[in-house]
């Protein structure tokens, strides 16, 4: 048979489903299905005469338990390994659906820590990827990342770690949440431009809003940086986004550029957050303020268009 090998227990039900059929079973775009088939082996399809590629009840059934460990708070590659072992070894140490332990958590959040303060690139990529194998990406953004840099932030402004470490830290995290990034634009759900307004370039609360967003189904459009508002509205418009959302730790970026940001606004659903966004300075914008927790936003912007 031409293709990827098929396990014993995993022959054709009858003919076989394209994938455009097997994403309408599943819940999952065929996009993402053929990125899981690259990836993790999870889907492996045989060839029609015709060389068409067709999926079975098996490959649906390892699709549905992937799904379920990570709805329980796996990461996708964990949640691939569980949904392809053999029946025997499937299971995992903890109940099934749950997270690892939770004093495990704490152990890699000091390990980052410690490496990032230690100026230890590899250290630091070792341990992200420790992280990001054993949960789901909302709880190392929610319960890593954003503490970790809010803990560094307080750091530096008493002192106790050198603007060489602060630069450090935020370079690799922000250099692997771009990298976790890539294809956020891929898909077929709404879409969003997310950006921070010129002279605002603390970037890392946004890029994690982005893939949170993105983890939600959105196509997202990510500009980044110190972006000027008619780059932003020209950006929106070229893709029809449905959505544009700036970010913002400090409130003068947003109030100088109030004019542009309130035109935009009048054409399109503009929402603002992070620290910079109050909720008059949004109401003066005509935009909606998300919380500043990024998970919470995504959740909430997600929520207001399918509720």
């Amino acid at each position: 048979m031409e293709g990827a090998s098929i396990r014993p227990d995993d022959g054709p039900a009858g003919p076989g489903l394209r994938i455009g059929e097997l994403s309408r079973r599943v819940g999952v775009s065929p996009e993402v299905l053929r990125a899981w088939e690259r990836r993790y082996g999870v889907l492996q399809p045989h060839r029609s005469r015709a060389g068409q590629r067709l999926y079975t009840d098996a490959d649906e059934g390892r699709v549905r338990r992937m799904l379920g460990h990570m709805r329980g708070g796996y990461s996708p590659a964990v949640a691939a390994r569980l949904a392809t072992a053999p029946p025997a070894r499937a299971a995992p140490t903890a109940p099934p659906g749950a997270e690892p332990p939770a004093a495990d958590l704490p152990a890699l959040r000091d390990e980052l820590r410690d490496a990032l303060h230690g100026l230890d690139d590899a250290g630091a990529e070792a341990a992200l990827d420790r992280l990001l194998a054993a949960f789901a990406l909302d709880t190392v953004l929610r319960d890593v990342v954003l503490p970790f840099m809010a803990d560094l932030g307080e750091a530096w402004a008493r002192g106790t770690v050198t603007v060489g470490q602060e630069h450090f830290a935020t370079a690799v995290i922000a250099g692997r949440l771009h990298a976790l990034g890539r294809g956020r634009d891929a898909g077929v759900g709404p879409r969003a431009v997310l950006a921070c307004p010129s002279d605002e370039r603390h970037e890392l609360g946004l890029l994690c809003f982005a893939l949170a967003l993105r983890g939600r189904g959105w196509r997202v459009c990510y500009l980044g940086g110190d972006t000027p508002t008619a780059a932003i509205a020209g950006v929106a418009d070229k893709l029809d986004a449905e959505l544009v959302v700036l970010g913002a730790v400090r409130a003068e970026p947003l109030v100088g550029v109030a004019d542009q940001l309130t035109a935009l606004a009048a054409s399109r659903t503009v929402c603002v957050g992070g620290r910079g966004a109050s909720a008059a300075l949004a109401a003066r914008l005509g935009a909606e303020r998300l919380p500043e927790d990024p998970i919470a936003a995504a959740d909430l912007v997600s929520a207001r268009r399918n509720p």
